[in-house]
């Protein structure tokens, strides 16, 4: 059977997205459940995992109004394969992550399209250990099973199907982050209209098997999440999403505040003062914790290449080693494993933790950062306050066609820079710190015509001499 055009549309470097039902159908939802079980199961017996359990994929679902017609399209692919499905119902994509470890399966299959507005979904796939599946690391073949496979013809075999509630045993495994002592604090969660409205409750609230969390008071925004609408885009990287949270926050008087996600995998951290705290000094902030823990002692801690330099200084300081990664959740899990890092972070709000299989967890970010708040006895700017020690540009987007050739002439160009170093681990990297006080990262965009630059200097006045020299070779700047 020849692919569908559109089928080939929806696949993405690291996850599947469409908008529903014009790229994302029922039919392509089940076909891919069939692709997911065929890669996944046979993943586990090429590795000689054989257990029962290895039959099994976890499936679970954000809030989305496609998400219980996708989903259930996608479990009787699976079926239909011959795989069983574990159904765990409306979750956070975290937890699909933990249920894969918890029982030992196959791997899981999250339908969610994350942070994109209404209209879209998608799936988000991990195999055994909940290791991310992306381009690279199965998704084509997925995608080429799917393609090949037709509901018509096949002979279907029959998978079953059980649903398992697992709030429990997820509560009690997010829990064992918070460490507040009984400290009162007072903070704002805005769910985004995503998972956390589910989440949240039933791990921190009355909603839980544990009860709700000592001294621990939250103000809930935009927890509704029954009717696939969003009061503001579910995307906390955008400042003018944040802002509810950040006037609630002071309004309220309140410790902190969270903004979520769609699928409730990361947030932002807005101070007392309700300033939004950029994620590599979270990431800094969060290295010293762990590096601090008896286990945590003189390891790894693994970041985003392109994060402040403040992330390796303040690991160097805690006694441990910091490890720069590529951009991306499949590259930043896949250091984790490889240096048996204790803890990661990234830009944009996805933070790794040893003691969580490696994976990411928005809800676990925030325990960590509360339990560090209540530890410390310290406001959250406070702590932040030395960490914001030199100037960021943030992420500005140029316009250019010829990507490949804007590298290579600015290769040329620090190539004799004296006192510079260039590297290309993930697009080029000029660090001309130890002499002229400024780095860069400039990566390419992988769908369209852009290049991306992030820029750090130890004061503004050499941020901008460094931003005047490497934009006139970067293109058209989009974003201001």
């Amino acid at each position: 059977m020849a692919e569908k055009p559109m089928l080939g549309r929806i696949f993405k470097a690291y996850d599947i997205r469409g908008t529903y039902p014009d790229l994302l159908t029922d039919y392509m939802a089940w076909q891919i459940g069939f692709g997911c079980s065929k890669f996944l199961l046979g993943e586990a017996e090429a590795a000689g995992e054989t257990t029962p359990m290895m039959r099994n994929v976890v499936v679970g679902r954000d809030m989305r109004l496609s998400s219980p017609t996708l989903t259930k399209e996608v479990i009787q692919g699976v079926n239909d394969h011959g795989g069983d499905v574990i159904d765990i119902g409306m979750v956070d994509t975290s937890m699909v992550y933990f249920a894969v470890n918890y029982l030992d399966c196959a791997g899981g299959v999250m339908v969610t399209a994350s942070h994109n507005p209404p209209q879209y979904n998608g799936m988000k796939i991990s195999k055994r250990k909940a290791k991310p599946v992306g381009e690279a690391t199965g998704l084509s073949d997925i995608r080429k099973y799917a393609a090949m496979v037709d509901k018509s013809t096949i002979a279907k075999l029959t998978g079953r199907v059980q649903q398992r509630d697992l709030w429990p045993a997820y509560s009690k495994h997010v829990r064992s982050f918070l460490n507040t002592g009984g400290e009162k604090l007072k903070i704002v969660i805005d769910a985004s209209n995503g998972m956390a409205g589910t989440m949240i409750p039933k791990i921190f609230g009355k909603g839980s098997s544990m009860g709700e969390v000592p001294g621990l008071k939250i103000i809930e925004l935009n927890f509704e999440n029954s009717k696939g609408v969003f009061a503001h885009e579910p995307n906390p990287l955008v400042a003018a999403n944040l802002r509810q949270v950040q006037e609630a926050v002071i309004a309220e008087k309140a410790d902190m505040g969270f903004c979520y996600d769609g699928d409730a995998d990361r947030c932002m951290v807005i101070d007392e003062k309700g300033n939004a705290v950029g994620c590599d000094l979270l990431t800094a902030l969060m290295a010293k914790h762990f590096l601090a823990t008896p286990e945590g002692k003189g390891g790894t801690v693994v970041y985003d290449l392109r994060s402040s330099k403040v992330v390796a200084e303040e690991a160097q300081k805690a006694g441990g080693k910091a490890v720069r990664g590529r951009v991306g959740h499949v590259f930043l899990k896949q250091s984790m494993a490889e240096n048996g890092a204790i803890f990661g972070g990234e830009l944009s709000g996805h933070f790794y933790f040893k003691n969580n299989f490696n994976a990411d967890s928005g809800a676990i970010a925030m325990c960590t950062v509360l339990s560090i708040v209540a530890q410390t006895g310290k406001k959250l700017s406070t702590l932040i306050a030395p960490l914001a020690r030199y100037q960021q540009s943030g992420e500005i987007n140029f316009q250019i066609e010829d990507k490949d050739g804007a590298l290579a002439l600015l290769k040329a160009q620090y190539a004799k820079h004296p006192g510079c170093t260039i590297d290309e681990l993930d697009g080029v990297t000029i660090d001309c710190f130890a002499k002229d006080g400024w780095w860069a990262n400039i990566r390419k965009s992988n769908t369209e015509p852009l290049l991306r630059l992030n820029c750090e200097a130890k004061d503004k006045k050499t941020l901008d001499k460094a931003l005047a020299a490497l934009a006139p070779g970067l293109g058209v700047r989009v974003d201001h």
